[in-house]
């Protein structure tokens, strides 16, 4: 069985060599997994009072994404995401009410309104690329933003993050293939949360770990404690550093376990056993990490109460305002296709907005939607 890569045990102790990393770099790690905490919490709220309409779950999952996104270099690196890491945008420093328009869908969103919540995209202060719904669909993306970058000998690293049930995909397959024989910049980050919905890891995969499907392809597979913030720094500094002197792609599975439910549309307790989800409660990621730091000397009771009462107020300051914000304009259906906005969607455009204004259906000449 491949050999899984601890450096802080549940309890926060310190049981492998710990990279090392800036004091204040540590600390915004643990504020960028606070922040997905707090952001989680809202999102559900919001989604169960009515508030927004859909919203993906990152209870658990939070080292991974944070711990992988604090290799990266914004200033030429690019993510290629999945639904379920929030945690790269916190610690990048991208804003929460930015975030939370997408949540609304409001005339300020990215999307304008045109893809579901959750379904971020940016491109500062890091290249976040669009997540997108269909399992495994971005592998092939990243791969090629990777190759792109290697032929015009840019030093940049594409990471791509994805599932456990994306590892059945044809994308999954297919990028690692493209990654290996091209030895691509590309770092492939699964994140093992046991749970394709409601589909369980052993039902997925006969191999003995996600890591050693690499070897197929001829890419290094390396297997982590999801957990342990620490630990997936270091499987991806390393494999960020690899790919960014030219040594190719890696595999690597971070082994963690979502504690909520695939979506707000799922009830996990139909399908997981209510003891997993326990033993897995005393492997919190936030709370690993807060003990190491505290052991280390490096914050303490005061300043998590601190900064949970800042984050609070911050992302339910950050929800009121977007949820305050006017929907996109009836125009956007038709925008961002053209650079040159072309005659005939122009006359499709007018009409519709016409349409909908003669019909008294609460759209006015300048195009507000009908909702």
């Amino acid at each position: 069985m491949t050999e899984t890569l601890q450096i802080i045990n549940p309890a926060g102790e310190k049981v492998g060599k710990a990279p090392r990393v800036k004091r204040e770099v540590l600390l915004r790690m643990y504020r960028a997994m606070a922040s997905v905490r707090h952001f989680d919490d809202r999102c559900m709220k919001l989604q169960r009072t009515g508030r927004i309409g859909f919203s993906i779950p990152n209870l658990g999952i939070e080292a991974v994404s944070v711990g992988a996104a604090a290799t990266l270099d914004p200033e030429c690196d690019w993510i290629a995401p999945s639904y379920r890491d929030f945690g790269m945008a916190f610690f990048h420093g991208i804003s929460v009410e930015k975030m939370m328009d997408t949540q609304f869908g409001n005339g300020e969103d990215h999307n304008k309104g045109r893809q579901m919540p959750v379904h971020f995209t940016f491109l500062d202060p890091i290249r976040f690329l669009s997540i997108s719904s269909p399992i495994g669909t971005h592998l092939p993306q990243a791969v090629g933003v990777a190759m792109a970058m290697q032929r015009k000998q840019e030093k940049g690293v594409c990471l791509v993050s994805f599932g456990d049930g994306g590892t059945s995909s044809l994308g999954f397959h297919s990028g690692l293939n493209f990654a290996g024989v091209y030895k691509a910049p590309v770092v492939f980050l699964c994140q093992n949360n046991q749970w394709a919905i409601s589909c369980p890891l052993e039902k997925q995969t006969a191999s003995e770990s996600i890591a050693i499907k690499g070897e197929a392809y001829g890419i290094p597979g390396v297997r982590v404690d999801g957990n342990d913030v620490l630990a997936v720094y270091r499987a991806v500094r390393d494999a960020v550093k690899k790919a960014r002197e030219g040594g190719g792609p890696t595999l690597i599975e971070a082994v963690t376990m979502r504690m909520g439910g695939h979506s707000t549309s799922d009830d996990p307790s139909r399908y997981v056993d209510q003891e997993l989800m326990e033993e897995w409660k005393l492997k919190d990621p936030l709370k690993r990490f807060r003990e190491y730091l505290f052991a280390e000397g490096l914050l303490d009771e005061a300043g998590v109460e601190a900064l949970d009462q800042e984050l609070s107020e911050q992302i339910q300051a950050a929800a009121k305002a977007a949820a305050a914000k006017p929907r996109p304009g009836l125009e956007t259906i038709f925008s961002d296709v053209y650079e040159t906005f072309p005659a005939h969607l122009q006359v499709q455009r007018d009409q519709c907005i016409q349409h909908f204004a003669g019909r008294d259906e609460s759209v006015n000449e300048e195009g507000e939607f009908p909702l």
